[in-house]
């Protein structure tokens, strides 16, 4: 062979070759990618047409399901039988408006892999199963029921997680939104009226917006003087009526507008338990903001959470931003300023003090099972981040024990249960405050690790405006769901 006709051998050779790589790269590697990308409007159209896998709560109610079409037998509707009870987490699968909740995170698992990708093809030469997977989700419907009756129509969100494994039992987010509608021949106006709508529906205020946290961050405030060494339970401070904020006319107050019980000197301990501002206050002068970030941080804040749904990261100034500037370290102190939390991530808080420090991954689903119910996958609980010392856990759960036995907290009580949990009432420009509870239950050695850790925050103080607190709003909707969990009658 003379050289010419070898250059050209070799040149077709090495094309041919490039072609089969780019091919297989193309079929085989990212094929998926590019398959489930909301760009593609040819295979999304194609999906929602197809069987999509159903979805179950832990306690078997159905929440999404795909319906044959009356019309076509070979054509699917994907259903949601709860309605706005479950919009936000399972969302919607549609050609319109694309994807949203699990139905968009879980979307490989959901859907059958009957196409004429490279992948696909492979599958049906193997003998693969092409029917759509279903998900078995943490979510116990009753208690997502109680969480949505006890919201009601107040704007805001309710979150409970097991602490000790992470799973999500009940994720409830006010105004709701019925995904059927998206799915109907009024797809089109109805999405447009939810997108228009003020009062932003198909938000889910749970996991993506975020609040000063109020009151309910003295939890971290609390842990950095525990942590630091700074200050104990029984550690004194000075109890005036406000607290001046150095190189500053302002100062802050506590929510009485009164000093912190009659005595001149008053513990850490009860300064938690009244939700005195004028105390932590001066714990977060005497701290400095490193500590107070640190604190933080090793929670969770700053940092987006791992989670099936994603979600809004909390947010707390870095520590070198307050330099010069004591009266907002004061003010993160006590959950103002520029500190901002979404409901999950103070339930997460939560669950670190009745977890002994430790903060597990938070998930909603639990099982992933083929169609004739064999479970193929299982979630495993996983460690995400140590946010306190065992020690210092220990401590904050006494003192948020005592904040529903004897402090602003008590509607959240349980007959029959020990339940611990923290207030908080955050003060907002020209509206009223929101109102925040979060807590867990039981509390008790001889009962094991609390099982159940819940967060609630209504909105601009919901029904009762300006004469809103965590402890008269917030507390009794998670009164509510703690009693449905423990089985309390009359809760």
């Amino acid at each position: 062979m003379n050289g010419p006709i070898r250059q050209l051998a070799i040149g077709v050779f090495v094309a041919f070759s490039l072609l089969i790589t780019t091919v297989t790269y193309w079929q085989v590697v990212v094929a998926d990618t590019y398959r489930d990308d909301e760009r593609n409007v040819r295979v999304a159209a194609g999906r929602v047409g197809r069987e999509r896998g159903v979805i179950i709560t832990a306690d078997g109610v159905v929440v999404a399901q795909s319906i044959t079409d009356p019309d076509d037998p070979r054509v699917f509707r994907r259903s949601y039988p709860e309605a706005d009870r479950y919009g936000h987490l399972v969302g919607y699968a549609t050609i319109l408006f694309g994807s949203a909740g699990l139905e968009r995170s879980r979307t490989a698992e959901l859907v059958s892999d009957r196409d004429a990708t490279l992948s696909g093809v492979l599958r049906a030469l193997f003998g693969g199963d092409f029917r759509p997977m279903g998900l078995g989700l943490t979510i116990e419907d009753r208690l997502q029921q109680a969480a949505a009756d006890a919201l009601g129509g107040q704007r805001g969100a309710v979150i409970a997680i097991d602490p000790e494994t992470g799973a999500v039992l009940a994720m409830v987010s006010q105004p709701g939104f019925d995904p059927n509608t998206l799915v109907g021949t009024a797809a089109g106006a109805a999405g447009a009226a939810l997108e228009a709508d003020p009062a932003q529906p198909l938000l889910n205020r749970a996991i993506f917006q975020t609040y000063a946290p109020g009151s309910t961050f003295k939890i971290v405030t609390a842990t950095a003087g525990l942590e630091s060494g700074l200050a104990g339970p029984a550690t004194l401070f000075a109890n005036p009526t406000e607290l001046a904020l150095p190189g500053s006319t302002a100062t802050i107050r506590n929510y009485s507008r009164r000093t912190c019980g009659s005595a001149d000197m008053v513990t850490l301990a009860e300064a938690f338990v009244r939700s005195c501002n004028t105390i932590f206050g001066d714990l977060g002068l005497q701290l400095g903001a490193e500590p107070l970030v640190a604190a933080a941080e090793a929670a969770g804040f700053n940092e987006e959470i791992p989670f099936d749904l994603l979600t809004l990261a909390s947010v707390i100034p870095a520590a070198d931003t307050f330099e010069n500037d004591l009266p907002g370290v004061a003010q993160s102190a006590i959950g103002q300023r520029d500190v901002r939390a979404t409901p999950l991530q103070l339930a997460l808080l939560a669950a670190a003090v009745a977890n002994e420090g430790v903060i597990m991954q938070p998930y909603l689903v639990a099982r992933v099972f083929n169609a004739d119910g064999t479970v193929e996958a299982t979630t495993e609980p996983v460690e995400w981040r140590r946010a306190m010392s065992p020690s210092t856990a220990a401590v904050l759960v006494e003192l948020m024990e005592r904040v529903v036995t004897a402090g602003t907290g008590t509607r959240a009580a349980v007959p029959g249960i020990r339940v611990g949990g923290k207030t908080g009432t955050a003060e907002i420009p020209d509206a009223p405050p929101h109102a925040w509870f979060v807590g867990f239950g039981p509390v008790g050695a001889e009962l094991g690790i609390p099982r159940i850790v819940v967060a609630v925050v209504v909105e601009s103080g919901g029904d009762a405006g300006e004469d809103a607190s965590g402890g008269t709003i917030a507390a009794p909707i998670a009164q509510a769901v703690m009693a449905e969990f423990f089985g309390v009658a009359g809760g």
